[in-house]
Formats: structure tokens, C-alpha cells, sequence
């Protein structure tokens, strides 16, 4: 089975006090997680080192930064580098969430180049994807998610690409209570696997994880994360209460 992967992205909240006490309430629970499953959590920068400390010795659970630099080193003041989040251990990146692209204006090839540094550092990137509701209202999505795959993607290698973990974000779903359905999320996951197969191969897209990001929670998590193409979520804002979070790492198939 493809890996299953419940990513909480905790973006721009919590004070370090208030991570603690959210990842101590999520571990309490000793959730055990199969060979082909992963706890994924992407804090802010200031709290990585304490998220994998907390984690330490904990099977499948992992730390992840939020984003990191296009460039490699050098004199650019208030960024991260995937060389250092290599040096501390970290092993996932989520890049071009739809809120970096909004408002940061990143753009595919700068996110290409992220991937690359990802991949030279030995971290997986969780890279982003998906429409805003005008795009999808006239039904040009997936010929929009195939060019954002397109240019930051698919130059990359057979033996790259199966390192790289998709995230599907229908932006008009995130923050709004809006929620694509099972049948929606299914349908555009499905897309996505067919282009990586009509430009890779069908083994390759079928060992692809590709995770839900649209308002997932607790009462949505099982219906959409056992859709066929599905492989799991990145969770905004319902990773940041600790039941919530619980009972979406427990629907993973």
C-alpha cells in the first residue's frame, strides 16, 4: 500500500508553550502507526528542534518545516535554508502552499528549485498544488494543476520524483468550511495520478502519495481519506485542537 500521511500544518499559530501542550496531548494517546503510515507535523521554524525532541523514539511520527529558500546559501536575511533544516534533522518540507503563493507570490520555478535543494538534502517535500474557485468555476482545474506540476515537477527523475509526497489544495476550500467532496477530491486525485503516469509510468504514479488539503477534520477525515487516490490529508486549522487531530491520524486506511 502507499504511504498514508496525516501532515498537520500548524502555519502562523501557537506560542511555543501552546505547541508543547498540543503534541503532548496528540502523543499521550500512543497512537501506533503501520509501516505504511506517517504523523507528519509542520511547525514553525522556532519550534522545530522542540517538535523533534518531543518526537524522538516515536515510530512514523516526523517533524516538518513549513517552507525553506530557493537558494542554497548566502546573504538573505530572515530565510531557511534546506541545508540547515538537514542539519537539525528534518526530515519534510511542505512547499508552494497556496498561502505562499498568494501572498509571498512564489511561483513554479523558484518552487522547482526548492524541490531540487529538498531532494539534494535528503528531505521530502510535501509540494502543494490546486485551483481557486474561479479557476474551478470554469472547470479549467485540471489543466491548471497539470501546468503547476508541469514546471516545478516533471523535469525531475523516475528515481526523484517516487521521493516527492503531492498535496492537492482546492483553494477555495481552505479556511472557508468548505469542503470539496469525497467524489470531487477522488476525481482531481485520480488527475493527478494519471499525469504522473502518462509522464512517468503507472508504477511510479501509483507509488506516489498524494494527500487531501482542503478543510479536513474529524467528521470528514475517513470519507475522503478512503477514497481509491486519496492517501491521507495536510491539515490546517483542525491540527491545532488535539482531538481533532487524533481522530484524523486514526482514519488513515
Amino acid at each position: 500500500m502507499r504511504q498514508q500521511i496525516a501532515a498537520a500544518n500548524w502555519k502562523m499559530n501557537l506560542t511555543y508553550q501552546q505547541g508543547e501542550q498540543l503534541l503532548d496531548a496528540i502523543l499521550k494517546e500512543n497512537i501506533a502507526l503501520a509501516d505504511h503510515q506517517a504523523a507528519v507535523f509542520a511547525v514553525p521554524f522556532p519550534y522545530l528542534m522542540m517538535a523533534s525532541q518531543k518526537l524522538s523514539g516515536r515510530t512514523n511520527y516526523y517533524v516538518s518545516a513549513q517552507n525553506c529558500s530557493d537558494v542554497k546559501a548566502g546573504a538573505y536575511t530572515g530565510e531557511v535554508s534546506a541545508e540547515m533544516l538537514k542539519s537539525i534533522n528534518i526530515g519534510y518540507c511542505v512547499l508552494g502552499h497556496s498561502e505562499r503563493r498568494e501572498y509571498f507570490s512564489e511561483r513554479n520555478q523558484s518552487l522547482a528549485q526548492k524541490v531540487q535543494l529538498c531532494l539534494d538534502n535528503g528531505i521530502t517535500p510535501i509540494f502543494c498544488c490546486g485551483e481557486s474557485l474561479s479557476i474551478r468555476e470554469v472547470g479549467a482545474q485540471e489543466g491548471f494543476v497539470e501546468t503547476q506540476l508541469m514546471e516545478s515537477l516533471f523535469h525531475f527523475s523516475e528515481a526523484d520524483i517516487r521521493k516527492i509526497v503531492i498535496a492537492y489544495e482546492p483553494i477555495w476550500a481552505i479556511g472557508t468550511g468548505k469542503t470539496a467532496t469525497a467524489a470531487q477530491a477522488q476525481e482531481m486525485h485520480a488527475h493527478i495520478r494519471h499525469l504522473f503516469a502518462k509522464k512517468y509510468n503507472k508504477a511510479t504514479a501509483d507509488h506516489i502519495p498524494i494527500l487531501y488539503g482542503g478543510s479536513v477534520k474529524a467528521a470528514n477525515a475517513m470519507e475522503l481519506f478512503h477514497s481509491p487516490d486519496v492517501d491521507g490529508g495536510l491539515v490546517g486549522g483542525a491540527s491545532l485542537v488535539a482531538t481533532e487531530f487524533i481522530s484524523i491520524i486514526r482514519a488513515l486506511k
